[in-house]
């Protein structure tokens, strides 16, 4: 791939958006978001992704995302990185005209989610997708195992090695497959990005190029006063702030995905107050101390982190 005929590739910290909804409703709330993207980008991050995982994706149709992102690329003054992810060949292909057509910095593919797939499949899909779209953009490969078929490591080598991908993220928490993608980086430039903030200091300081962060959606000043951290080589600093994420982490575990991060930001006063499927009473009570929780621990994070 020949880099330097795209925008600057990915590195440093990437927030994760979620997707703010209009009240009763499934479609995206177009004027919250833009005010979302302004105020996450002011905190430092040096870009965002939309309608990744934290974003929650697959609530929504093609064209609500089409719309809605190329809104957003237009208003963001830090790059956008697009998931075009799409449980067929040709959604996934749409998705990545428009964002391209709309600007996009980089484009982000999971395999193809829901039905299982094999290894050989879901290379072919790749192969087929980065030859339709003829490389026009960077293209990072997107391991999120938790939510669709995983990219093995032996399928990562056959994919990274033709030299036809800008790079990965990988969000599966696995820190031997982080070593092995991080080694085959010595045969092939590419990004190497992080997606699991439990091994984010560790896998950054072993020669990850950046994070693409949920916790970044609802806290993102701790993430970018992390990665400042690492690269500054100020490891004192880095394990306190690491060690506040981690209890960050810890309580949203402890909720289905996206709803710790984005309670959070509903406490910062963004528009993230809705569940994509309603919590239980136990739930519920989990999710008040939560808040409780979180209302005492974010002027201190805040203040360490300036």
């Amino acid at each position: 791939m020949a880099h330097s005929a795209f925008p600057a590739l990915a590195e440093g910290v990437y927030a994760a958006l979620a997707t703010p909804c209009r009240e009763d409703s499934i479609e995206p709330d177009t004027a919250a978001l833009l005010d979302y993207v302004d105020i996450v980008a002011r905190a430092g991050v040096d870009g965002l992704v939309l309608f990744g995982t934290t974003g929650e994706f697959v609530h929504y149709d093609v064209a609500e995302r089409i719309r809605t992102f190329g809104l957003a690329i237009r208003r963001s003054r830090v790059p956008i990185l697009v998931n075009v992810s799409h449980s067929t060949l040709d959604g996934a292909l749409i998705l990545a005209e428009s964002a391209m057509g709309s600007g996009a910095a980089g484009i982000l593919v999971m395999p193809p989610y829901f039905y299982r797939y094999s290894d050989g499949e879901i290379l072919r899909f790749y192969l087929q997708f980065i030859e339709l779209i003829e490389q026009r953009i960077p293209t990072y490969l997107d391991n999120a195992p938790a939510f669709t078929n995983p990219i093995s490591e032996s399928l990562a080598q056959r994919l990274l090695d033709t030299g036809l991908f800008a790079g990965i993220k990988d969000s599966s928490g696995d820190w031997e497959l982080f070593q092995k993608l991080n080694e085959m980086r010595h045969r092939h430039d590419f990004r190497l990005l992080s997606g699991n903030e439990r091994i984010y200091t560790r896998s950054r300081a072993s020669g990850a190029c950046g994070i693409v962060s949920g916790v970044a959606a609802a806290v993102p000043e701790l993430i970018v006063a992390i990665d400042d951290a690492v690269r500054q080589d100020r490891q004192e600093r880095v394990g306190l702030l690491d060690e506040e994420l981690q209890k960050f982490l810890a309580w949203s575990a402890r909720f289905p995905a996206t709803v710790g991060i984005k309670q959070a930001s509903v406490l910062r006063g963004w528009n993230q107050d809705h569940f994509a499927v309603p919590l239980d009473d136990e739930d519920l009570a989990d999710l008040d101390r939560f808040k409780a929780w979180f209302r005492e621990w974010l002027p201190g994070v805040l203040k360490e982190c300036s």
